[in-house]
């Protein structure tokens, strides 16, 4: 049985080796960045550059397989965005509950589905109306693709917790795009 090919370049960016590296970066960095372009607009390349920094610098020491070094450097980055927010002296936008009530204009969910959009334009449109907390658990599980015990493991909650959070966000997802459907 052969070894998973990330879980060999994760082998291989122990020993050092670029190949390993670099193949562990085009595999993780796209979802890594979207995650962060969501979570600090305007700063996600250098967010995503520090996270790979420290990721990096964990790399010889770190035990575990390619999936948990996604886990890992999901942590760091969402540590760095935590970071930047308080050297900035603000924090991040939070919606307030009234706001999460209104669905997305229907106009714009319908022009966005039917045109052709990018992967970011997706994601915001998919998030957009969500409360902070059930935005990023869905886009830690669908753009980082974690599992909900990663999920639960970055956030500081438990799986149960997460798993409900989820729900949640899906029961409301599911609410504003019936809406549009039946349009």
């Amino acid at each position: 049985m052969s070894q998973d090919p990330l879980d060999e370049a994760l082998d291989e960016a122990r020993r050092g080796e670029e190949q390993g590296v670099v193949a562990l970066y085009r595999a993780f960095n796209p979802g890594l960045v979207r995650y962060l372009r969501h979570q600090a607009p305007g700063v996600e390349e250098d967010l995503a550059s520090e996270a790979w920094a420290a990721g990096a610098a964990l790399l010889p020491r770190f035990e575990g397989d390619a999936k948990a070094f996604r886990a890992l450097l999901f942590t760091l980055a969402r540590r760095r965005t935590i970071d930047h927010y308080r050297r900035s002296g603000r924090s991040p936008s939070v919606v307030e509950l009234r706001e999460a009530h209104e669905p997305a204009d229907q106009w714009d969910l319908q022009a966005a589905v039917v045109s052709d959009l990018s992967a970011q334009e997706a994601i915001k449109a998919l998030v957009k109306g969500l409360p902070t907390t059930q935005a990023e658990v869905v886009l830690l599980r669908v753009v980082g693709d974690l599992s909900v015990d990663e999920v639960a493991g970055i956030l500081g909650r438990s799986p149960g917790s997460v798993r409900v959070i989820q729900h949640r966000a899906l029961q409301r997802l599911a609410k504003k795009f019936k809406k549009v459907v039946t349009l």
